[in-house]
């Protein structure tokens, strides 16, 4: 746990002096600053990540990549430490002591989650891997063709080698998931206020999922896996994207700066998990005022830092693959070497991914959805998760009734709020008909849900009950977590962060280098290196180091 709090600090001074850069650079360029302190620290989230995927393309990303960083972030404090100092000033004075209390135990009980837990099977089975291939060598051609779900690139991966410290712990944190779920409850946080004014808007809903979301993860945070990333970021940008359509000044709440940049997180999303793809949609919000009011200049600056966030993560999946986008093998552009040749494999692999999120290993290779849909629903979720299905099912009837009204009445005022429920609903639809794992879209489940609910409920002059529903509900996550506490309190992690896992192994050779294999197609965890779950005896090295990639004979 004490590694954890000491790698958060690092993480949280990396993060605000990038994301404070951007932010000085964002006033210059687009007239608009980041005015919160959880917007300037996502920010910089999407910028270190940016930075250590293209780090990653040419070298290690180890302690050069952090020296080169500190280097930057104490370059932009010289240049602006007096703004910095002023800004964070003006924070800490505007701040109640209550909320300065509640920050500090949040950031303690993160750290304390992050430390030990649940470790999802993937983390031995490839994340730990992969995360060592980028600490060791960076971006290595066709590593896929070791393993295919090497090829699996996430580019929180990338940032999680920057972060993770080996060089100097001798060991590889995985905390990065966990300062994520800190940054989301910072934001959370301003679910107080609907206390004061006494309603509740959209964007407090969204927090309330939010809340039962980072409430359902808090023992699974320990893994470096993309889901529980990428799914917080979504929660991030829909929160962040409705409090500005709240703003009650309406030249704050029309300036289309913070849209656009959200759009551009959304990428970030993009690169954390493809499947998170639909959440663009809200592109078209930006874009159309961008275009009618020809703003080419702007037009140019957006798509730039949107391409900057994705070409690193395309270069990366093509550097290992041979692919631009994996596991999709359907635009063959690259006749390279290491191209995983195998298109068979790559469709079965994503067949299976999407089977075993339908429940479908119960039933042989039957996935027609009268078939697998039930037995999913019966069998594979828990009795809230099948109440939240249900909500969402209803709430898509309601959302299309919405959208079909608004349009009849020509009511073009709710076009705003149809865009989110478009996108959240489009996001769900999507996950529940291709890979239906509650791991891999619990945001979408719960967003639809929650705002949905939140606009009848408001309509419908509910908030009253609304509030002591919350307040029960609040009360006996509490009493859950105080529960978790002290049932995982003798687990002694309180200097060390509980590592992967130790496994049996066995080894071959490839050209004089010793690779390890489970001899069970399980995991290998992180140690020994390099190793994966099964041998693949045809590996061909593409020169006389790991450092030039495979091929595949």
């Amino acid at each position: 746990m004490l590694t954890v709090i000491i790698n958060w600090i690092y993480i949280l001074f990396t993060l605000f002096c990038l994301g404070f850069g951007f932010s000085q650079f964002s006033g210059k360029v687009l007239r608009y600053s980041l005015k919160r302190t959880d917007s300037i620290l996502l920010a910089g989230l999407v910028a270190t990540t940016i930075y250590s995927q293209v780090f990653s393309l040419f070298y290690r990303v180890s302690i050069e990549a952090n020296i080169l960083l500190l280097t930057v972030c104490v370059v932009i404090c010289m240049i602006m430490g007096r703004k910095m100092a002023g800004f964070l000033k003006g924070i800490w004075q505007n701040c109640s002591l209550c909320h300065k209390v509640l920050l500090l135990l949040i950031f303690l009980v993160w750290a304390y989650f992050t430390s030990r837990g649940y470790m999802v099977p993937d983390m031995d089975l490839y994340h730990g891997q992969s995360i060592r291939w980028i600490e060791e060598y960076g971006v290595v051609k066709g590593l896929g063709n070791l393993h295919g779900r090497f090829g699996y690139n996430s580019s929180l991966f990338a940032v999680s080698a920057l972060y993770g410290m080996r060089f100097w712990l001798g060991r590889s944190m995985h905390a990065v998931n966990g300062f994520i779920a800190f940054l989301l409850s910072m934001a959370v946080l301003d679910l107080g206020r609907c206390f004061r004014r006494r309603k509740m808007l959209l964007s407090d809903y969204a927090r309330v999922g939010a809340v039962y979301y980072l409430t359902t993860i808090w023992d699974e945070l320990i893994a470096p896996s993309s889901d529980y990333a990428v799914m917080c970021t979504i929660f991030l940008v829909v929160i962040k994207w409705l409090a500005q359509l709240e703003e009650e000044d309406r030249e704050a709440r029309d300036h289309i700066a913070p849209y656009a940049l959200l759009c551009v997180v959304c990428v970030f999303a993009l690169t954390l998990k493809v499947s998170a793809g639909l959440i663009l949609i809200f592109v078209l919000k930006p874009a159309y005022r961008l275009l009618k009011e020809k703003r080419w200049k702007e037009i140019a600056v957006y798509l730039l830092l949107g391409l900057s966030a994705a070409l690193p993560w395309i270069a990366r999946t093509v550097l290992i693959t041979g692919w631009l986008f994996y596991p999709f093998p359907y635009l063959d552009l690259f006749p390279v070497d290491w191209k995983i040749r195998n298109v068979g494999d790559i469709k079965s692999d994503a067949w299976l991914i999407k089977a075993w999120a339908k429940g479908a290993n119960q039933l042989g290779t039957e996935i027609r959805l009268h078939i697998w849909f039930p037995n999913w629903f019966q069998n594979v979720l828990f009795p809230t998760e099948k109440i939240l299905i249900l909500a969402d099912v209803v709430s898509c009837a309601v959302a299309a009734g919405l959208a079909v009204h608004t349009f009849i009445k020509k009511n073009w005022k709710k076009l705003d709020m149809l865009l989110v429920l478009a996108v959240v609903g489009c996001s769900y639809l999507f996950w529940q008909f291709t890979a239906p794992m509650m791991r891999y879209g619990y945001a979408y489940v719960l967003l639809l849900a929650a705002l949905v609910f939140g606009y009848m409920a408001e309509k419908l002059k509910l908030a009253r009950i609304v509030y002591v529903f919350f307040l029960l509900y609040g009360l006996y996550k509490v009493q859950v977590g105080c529960k978790y506490i002290a049932g995982s309190c003798q687990v002694p992690n309180y200097v060390w962060q509980e590592t992967y896992g130790d496994y049996e192994l066995e080894s071959y050779e490839i050209q004089g280098v010793t690779f390890y294999y489970s001899p069970y197609d399980g995991p290998t965890g992180y140690d020994p290196f390099p190793s994966a779950p099964m041998p693949v005896y045809d590996l061909k090295l593409r020169g006389d180091g790991l450092r030039d990639g495979f091929r595949r004979e």
